[in-house]
Parts: C-alpha cells; structure tokens; sequence
C-alpha cells in the first residue's frame, strides 16, 4: 500500500444551521488511514441567512438557483476567512458537503447549495464536493455519506452516531456496513428552543425542567418512519410535513413539557438502534445535550463514548474532508449497503481554479 499525505479542508453546513463548520485535517496512510484535526472553527450564519435557509423549501426553482449563487459566494468568503486567520500555506483542496436545500430521493431529487464551479475559482483552491448526486443518480438515498469514511478512521467502534439536525447511525460491526437515519433531534429541539427566543436548549436543561405529554410521546413513537427498514434517510421536509403539524396539536401546552417529550421520544428511538453491547462514538452538537445523553443511556446497553471535544463538534466536517481524499484517489467512498445504490462509488465532482 502506498504512502499518501494530504491536507484537506473539510466544510460541512447542517440542517440544524448551528453555522458552517470547517475542519483542517491532515491524513496520512501508511498501513492505515491516520488523521490529525489541525484547526476547527464553526463560523455561525448572520440571522439573515439563517432566516433565508430556513425558508429553502419554500422556494420557486430559479429563486433556489438565485441564492445557490449567492449562497457559494458567502461560502468561499467564508473559506478564504478561514484560510488568512490560520495561516494556511500548505492545501490539497477544499472538500464541501454544501447545504442541503432539497432531498427527496424516492423522486431522484437532492440538491445541496454551495457546490458551484465558481466556488474553486473564489478561494484559489481545487474544490471536491456535491458527494450526494451520483448517488441518488444511480437509484440511492445518498445518504449517509460519512460511513464511507467511518469505516476506515473510526473502525474500533461497533457504531458510530451522530447527533446533528438528525440523528444517524453507522453500525460498523454490521456486514456488510448499515448506516441510516433514526430521527429528527437539533432541527426540532432548536425550534422549540428558539420560541423561548433561545438559540438552543442548553445541556437539555430546559427539558428536564419539564414533564412528559403521554399522548404526544405515543403519537411520535407510532410514526411510520421509524417501522422502515434501511436504507433510509430523512429531510427537513419529513419533518415540516410529519412532526411540526404533531407538535401543533400541543402548541398550548408549555415549551418545556414539549421538549422533554421530544428529548425522551428522540433518545428512546436512538437506543433502539444501537448494538447491545460494545463501544459506540456518539459526534454532533447533540452530544453536548446532557439531558439527551443520560436518556440514551438509560435506554442502551453499550457502552456510549464521547471524544474529545474537537472530534464532537467536528468529525462531520473531518469525514467530508476525508470523502474528498477517496474521491482524488478514486476509492469508493459511497457505499451501496448504506444509500442502497446498486454498487460501491467514488462520489463528488471535481473543479479546480
């Protein structure tokens, strides 16, 4: 196997619009992928584009092309920030996931803002992005995507989740390899959160303050959704058709009995999904909800690890910059007993400056 050193940046927006997170990443393979996070920065969205890709499923299709133009012209922007106050001299490329805009991939649809050429020519850099398109091309969910690096740099796990705007799960001890989405978390605990004109409920405190709504607990766990059998995957417009109309049933109830419902709902579907015993890396901004985390473990007989904190916040934007890797060597970095495509794939489109 030969040698092969690469520094990356790694750029991951979610649906949880936290901000856009950039990791600098150096990877190494001699015997096996090694990794080392240089720098990590979530640079948070001005209200007014947190308000306008709130409002992206709302959108006619040339007013979606509109600010995906716009919307990669503040990304690299972004970038180039990111590359002046770290003193990056030495860069591979930039990997991007963008920002998912449409993904309904029953209908061959997914469309993530932020992937345009230009985007290579703004930061003077070679771009490697848009991973999700071949796949749904060729019949898959295209997602999830960072099984395709899971498998090589968190390997002594048995699972990986990820706690984001949704929850997903990569059951590496699994053959072949499944990964899926479980549910909806950030997306809807910062909703609630934001009607108490909070950003985010804090370590899940305000949850714990509050008292569960039995039959709302019922009515969620009953969704249809959670009975699908993987591959799988879910959108934001999953949950602005199936659980926002649900929790307007209770709109007249407290906001903290309505987040402890949905924290205990969201942990108790996770729990169902992990392995019954060994290791599982818990990622995402969810990790830091304390309140979530103890309900997981309380559900669940494996052992739940938290990395470091860099790895938590970060290993999103790590794995994306590790796609882009695959991708220039030309491995298989999307895999078909995740998505469901009908092979192994080297995903992402290439454009340079």
């Amino acid at each position: 196997m030969s040698f092969v050193e690469k520094t990356v940046l790694g750029v991951m927006s979610g649906t949880s619009l936290d901000g856009i997170d950039l990791a600098l990443v150096h990877f190494e393979r001699r015997e096996e992928w090694r990794f080392t996070l240089q720098h990590g920065e979530t640079i948070a969205y001005p209200s007014a584009w947190k308000n306008r890709l709130q409002q992206l499923t709302e959108l006619s299709s040339q007013a979606l092309r509109e600010l995906d133009v716009e919307y990669t012209n503040f990304l690299g922007e972004v970038i180039q920030e990111f590359l002046i106050k770290h003193r990056v001299e030495k860069l591979d490329f930039v990997a991007s996931h963008g920002h998912t805009a449409l993904h309904q991939p029953e209908q061959g649809i997914t469309y993530q803002i932020g992937n345009l050429p230009h985007l290579a020519t703004s930061i003077g850099q070679k771009v490697i992005c848009d991973f999700r398109v071949a796949d749904v091309n060729l019949g898959g969910q295209g997602a999830p995507l960072v099984p395709g690096g899971e498998v090589y740099l968190f390997k002594d796990y048995v699972a990986c989740v990820n706690l984001g705007g949704f929850a997903n799960i990569t059951q590496l001890h699994h053959d072949p390899v499944l990964a899926y989405d479980i549910t909806a978390v950030n997306v809807v605990l910062n909703f609630l959160a934001n009607k108490l004109g909070l950003p985010y409920d804090d370590k899940g405190r305000i949850a714990q303050s509050g008292k569960m709504i039995p039959s709302l607990f019922d009515a969620l766990n009953a969704l249809a959704f959670y009975q699908t059998q993987p591959p799988k995957s879910l959108g934001l417009e999953w949950v602005q058709t199936t659980i926002f109309p649900l929790l307007a049933q209770y709109e007249h109830l407290a906001i903290e009995d309505l987040l402890h419902t949905y924290s205990v709902h969201s942990a108790k579907q996770i729990a169902n999904e992990l392995p019954k015993n060994g290791k599982v890396l818990f990622s995402g901004g969810g990790a830091f909800n304390t309140f979530l985390m103890e309900h997981i473990k309380r559900e669940s007989s494996s052992t739940l690890v938290l990395p470091e904190k860099g790895i938590i916040e970060y290993k999103e934007a790590v794995i994306f910059a590790f796609l882009g890797v695959l991708r220039e060597l030309n491995l298989a970095n999307c895999l078909a007993s995740v998505t469901g495509a009908p092979t192994n794939h080297s995903s992402g489109k290439i454009f340079y400056p």
